[in-house]
């Protein structure tokens, strides 16, 4: 009587110790070790043309040496702490509306309020803008120190001009290239804006944390890492597919060897 059970595959491991398996896993285990290594020299390629930002920023020193009127704001001078000295242009004092009062470092956007803007000319004649704080909303511009001053803060890019109700007197952006169309005289502008370390009395400070460091990983050298990992993978994998191919040619023997023809009528 004949039987179409087939044959039970034989133990994956009494297969793949045979020698030639033997051999094919040593070379599998070889190609992955190498694939492995370019992995692991991509990723450290990614690692280290990570351009990170380590500038000193935390020593004030004069904006003078580190910018310059009618230029470009330089990567070394954007978020440093400077100081200046000139003298406040009356009646060029305006305020930015729809503001926060800044991150202070517990990671929140603070509260919100009006920024004072004032124009400050410096000593060798050019204007800088000069965020000196924060109100609450709608509470206007207070009594603020006129004449010569001397300040400390943190020097920051411009920002993009913004839709406003001119009309109203309402801005929401400080960006200078708005606000040398508002003041009477600007002569030679500076291309960002200082935000005070210490406000005046009337307004509260507004926070200007330090820079945060910057590393911009190379995307394209991960990618290849990754893909290094498997390919390695994958050589274990087909050699696993080999060696499971191997069992059911085996047992696939073994079911037509102990198959019987069926008796004769």
């Amino acid at each position: 009587m004949a039987t179409d059970a087939p044959a039970p595959l034989p133990p994956f491991w009494r297969v793949a110790r045979r020698p030639r398996w033997i051999a094919a896993l040593l070379l599998a285990i070889g190609v992955a070790a190498g694939f492995a290594a370019l992995g692991q020299w991509q990723l450290e390629r990614s690692l280290a043309s990570a351009a990170v930002d380590e500038r000193e920023t935390e020593t004030p020193v004069a904006l003078d040496t580190v910018a310059e009127p009618q230029q470009v704001m330089t990567s070394d001078a954007s978020g440093r702490l400077v100081t200046v000295s000139g003298a406040w242009m009356p009646g060029d004092d305006l305020v930015v509306t729809g503001r926060l009062s800044g991150d202070d470092g517990s990671g929140t956007a603070g509260e919100p309020g009006d920024w004072v803007i004032r124009h400050l000319v410096t000593e060798g004649g050019a204007s800088l803008a000069v965020a000196v704080g924060y109100g609450p909303v709608g509470a206007g511009i207070p009594n603020l120190p006129s004449g010569d001053a001397e300040l400390t803060g943190r020097y920051v890019p411009s920002e993009s001009p913004q839709l406003s109700d001119f009309e109203a007197g309402e801005r929401t952006a400080i960006a200078v290239a708005e606000l040398v169309n508002l003041w009477a005289e600007p002569g030679p502008v500076y291309s960002g804006y200082l935000v005070l370390d210490a406000a005046p009395p009337g307004l509260a400070t507004i926070a200007a944390p330090p820079p945060e460091l910057e590393a911009e990983l190379n995307l394209l050298n991960l990618f290849y890492a990754i893909e290094w990992v498997i390919f390695g993978g994958f050589a274990l994998y087909l050699w696993w597919r080999l060696v499971r191919d191997e069992q059911e040619k085996i047992a696939a023997a073994a079911t037509a060897e102990t198959a019987q023809p069926a008796p004769l009528n």
